[in-house]
């Protein structure tokens, strides 16, 4: 998979014009990610070409908020922050909503290796924890990359594994780089800035809500070649990128745990609906995942 990937406001190698490149900055801090109709329209048509719709008043959908940023802009406040901003790559193209932009911190060229997402409860037992970390320190010795979200629980450990087997982590954030949430988790933040990468959907400043979690999802699915649920209520927010990975043809692989375990009912209803294949080990989920 290719990146496109821009810094500084420069063209890189790639086939986007620097109008296109202002162009999609303008839309990315205009609207707000994960919007399907707009996501498409940039995707099918060109953000230089939505702008020009937009200033001629075709669209009936409220448009104030984009013709109010300017692209210059935006990328000059991210360069402020020390924020670089990627026009996304085609692994995000089967996806309903592909972003407009991305912003990041770190070594993007980790996109480009194999990635396995690894997330589940933000309240998990001592056995996902440590589940989670042995699975990322086992993909990282093998050289793969860890992808999750940054939280509390199954997320941390999953990061935490790959830093300590001296392997690379992408943490996909719900907020803007210069605001990560939760805030407990800054030293490890710090740590994946420096040997691995944050990305973001978002403009800096813009706060982690909910809907917000639920659209970062997507982006975990997006960018790993298999998802791995380990701990899960029934009704879980991790259970949201498993569905987000299956729509996009991507394998995802669920942990079983004990059956009266109610962290490990997300993972046993989705290997009960077919939506999941159980794993039982890192050498079941390389194969799984070949």
């Amino acid at each position: 998979m290719k990146l496109q990937k821009v810094t500084d406001c420069e063209k890189a190698l790639n086939n986007f014009s620097s109008e296109e490149i202002v162009a999609r900055a303008q839309l990315f801090a205009g609207v707000e990610a994960g919007t399907t109709f707009w996501s498409r329209e940039v995707f099918e048509k060109g953000a230089v070409k939505v702008l020009e719709l937009c200033k001629a008043g075709e669209y009936r959908e409220d448009v104030k908020s984009i013709l109010k940023s300017n692209g210059h802009q935006v990328l000059e406040k991210l360069a402020e922050f020390k924020i670089n901003f990627l026009i996304p790559g085609n692994q995000f193209d089967e996806l309903p909503a592909p972003p407009i932009g991305l912003t990041y911190r770190g070594d993007i060229q980790l996109l480009e290796r194999r990635i396995v997402a690894i997330v589940g409860t933000r309240n998990p037992t001592p056995y996902g924890s440590k589940v989670a970390a042995e699975f990322a320190a086992n993909f990282a010795d093998r050289e793969w990359v860890v992808a999750s979200g940054g939280a509390y629980g199954i997320d941390s450990a999953a990061h935490k594994g790959a830093l300590i087997s001296e392997g690379e982590t992408i943490a996909v954030m719900a907020s803007g780089l210069d605001v990560l949430y939760p805030a407990g988790n800054s030293r490890l933040f710090s740590a994946i800035e420096e040997n691995g990468l944050l990305i973001s959907e978002y403009m800096p400043g813009t706060p982690a809500l909910p809907f917000r979690f639920l659209n970062r999802n997507r982006i975990i699915a997006a960018i790993s070649e298999g998802t791995i649920v380990v701990e899960a209520a029934f009704r879980s927010g991790s259970l949201r990128t498993a569905r987000d990975a299956e729509s996009i043809r991507r394998k995802v692989l669920a942990i079983p745990g004990p059956i009266n375990s109610p962290l490990s009912e997300g993972c046993h209803r989705l290997i009960g609906e077919g939506a999941a294949v159980i794993c039982t080990g890192v050498n079941d989920a390389l194969e799984l995942m070949r």
